[in-house]
């Protein structure tokens, strides 16, 4: 264990901190200095050829550009579009239609759309989309912004069709199943428990935000959670949130219609046309219906669009490959071609429907350095081996209590990264290993690598430049990480006590 080593990796995360949440700074200049930062260190301290840390951060630049500020852009734009045509009007009507408490909207938005979204599609659909439409609702920016990423944890560990964990399977030779099973089981608390703190937020009255709406919170949590147990356990990675995300707003809407919560902030309401309704959701149905089909879901579907690639060699070290560009199974096409089509359904032009994406695109330029930059930064740290030297160093730190804190290290992947993926990529093997040689059980710790990943996705500068983009905030990621770091620091607390808590019980440790 190389103490000096150790502190001078963790460097770029304490300045991201620092300049976000101390300092105040915009987020693309300070992600652009720490990306300076984490590049000088990495030739300087942990003797990373030049080539290697430029190809590296541009490798990063690049997976920013495609598919994560693509998938940005296109969610932007089918809101834009959809604001234009007046169906986001409507829609704002349907919702209210369910429900003119906005705790209410919260579990349907925020919750049971954003964890569909996040499980058919992810890369920043799951806090665009919704944090949008919340923000249109009436609901203060910033607040929409800090409930969707709350909300947009748990529902990340089996995001875009169950990528993150089949991913950690692959990584560790790990079974698919059991690990998606004890995956679930970890997280079942906090899926219960998430949409409480979304309701609360949502008023800020502490314990008294949840008059009149403690039950249909309950069936939120509940109708999310069970199903996802039960399909991890029977079927694996790919269904588990898709199931939960639909079976938890098919519920609320249920429940939502024999109450009649009363809640302080009200949205107002008219009646909607069945016709009207249709063509309003249009480019969202469209989303829902390309997104499934092109998925591995349907395989030879999904095979034959995979297979329109573009292969750019790009990072230069060690165990290079080159950067693949999967042109028509990235959310960001599938949202595009939704919107377009969707625009035109709606009644606006062709013409119209570019001009609004190009001035789309436009609004999303300091959107685009902040993401290019934290993305360049986390590829610098991870090839170099400042990532590694950090895990190593708490693995040796801690010993038998290591349990606790392997949660922390995949958070601290995600917060790095933006990646719930990417976190298990880098260190869903060190956490396998440390299982060896404490002699658990490996499929408990992975699965804590995992859980902790959903956490570091609450506060990663990735997630909430995405977050700023959808609300028009851009400039105030600092206010907005300062806000979602008490959230995150009672989640990581929570799944660190259900890990090695649950762990003993059930003698996985």
């Amino acid at each position: 264990m190389d103490v000096v080593q150790t502190l001078l990796a963790i460097i770029p995360i304490v300045w991201l901190i620092l300049s976000l949440g101390v300092f105040k700074m915009r987020g693309d200049l300070a992600c652009l200095i720490g990306l300076g930062i984490t590049i000088i260190l990495s030739i300087i301290s942990f003797n990373f050829p030049i080539l290697n840390s430029m190809t590296a951060a541009l490798e990063g630049i690049t997976m920013a550009v495609w598919p994560i500020v693509y998938v940005i852009v296109s969610a932007v734009f089918i809101y834009n579009v959809s604001k234009e045509s007046g169906g986001m009007d409507t829609i704002m009507n349907m919702l209210t239609s369910i429900s003119t408490d906005l705790r209410v909207l919260v579990l349907l938005l925020a919750w049971g759309l954003g964890g569909f979204l996040e499980a058919v599609a992810g890369f920043g659909t799951a806090v665009a989309i919704p944090a949008s439409i919340l923000a249109v609702l009436g609901m203060s920016p910033v607040k929409a912004a800090v409930i969707c990423l709350i909300a947009n944890t748990t529902p990340t560990a089996f995001g875009a069709i169950g990528l993150p964990v089949s991913t950690l399977a692959q990584v560790t030779g790990l079974e698919v199943k059991q690990l998606s099973y004890i995956v679930s089981l970890q997280l079942f608390l906090l899926i219960v428990l998430i949409p409480f703190i979304l309701v609360m937020l949502t008023e800020n009255k502490g314990v008294k935000s949840m008059k009149g709406v403690f039950g249909i919170t309950l069936v939120s949590g509940l109708s999310f959670g069970i199903p996802q147990i039960i399909v991890s356990k029977y079927l694996g990675a790919e269904l588990p949130s898709i199931v939960g995300s639909l079976v938890c707003i098919a519920l609320t809407i249920l429940v939502a219609k024999k109450m009649s919560p009363i809640g302080t902030e009200k949205a107002p309401t008219t009646e909607v046309t069945f016709e009207q309704g249709i063509k309003a959701w249009t480019p969202f149905i469209l989303v829902f219906i390309l997104i499934i089909f092109s998925s591995p879901l349907f395989p030879s579907i999904y095979k034959i669009l995979n297979s329109v690639t573009t292969q750019i060699p790009i990072y230069t070290g060690e165990g290079a490959k080159p950067y693949t560009i999967a042109w028509l199974t990235t959310p960001g096409t599938l949202i595009l071609i939704a919107t377009f089509v969707g625009g035109l359904v709606q009644g606006l032009k062709l013409k119209q429907i570019v001009h609004i994406l190009v001035k789309t695109m436009k609004q999303m330029g300091k959107t685009m350095i902040t993401v290019g930059s934290i993305v360049g930064l986390s590829k610098v740290m991870g090839y170099s081996g400042m990532i590694d030297t950090i895990a190593v160093t708490l693995v040796a730190l801690t010993g038998s209590f290591y349990p606790f804190i392997a949660p922390i290290i995949g958070a601290l992947g995600t917060f790095i990264t933006g990646s719930d993926t990417s976190s298990n990529v880098l260190f869903g093997e060190l956490q396998v290993q440390a299982a060896n040689s404490l002699k658990i059980d490996p499929y408990w710790l992975a699965a804590a690598n995992m859980a902790g990943a959903t956490a570091g996705k609450m506060i990663s500068p990735q997630s909430i430049a995405v977050a700023t983009g959808a609300t028009g905030l851009v400039g105030e990621e600092g206010n907005i990480l300062k806000q979602a770091m008490k959230y995150c620091a009672i989640y990581i607390l929570i799944i660190c006590v259900v890990v090695f808590g649950l762990g003993k019980v059930f003698q996985f440790i």
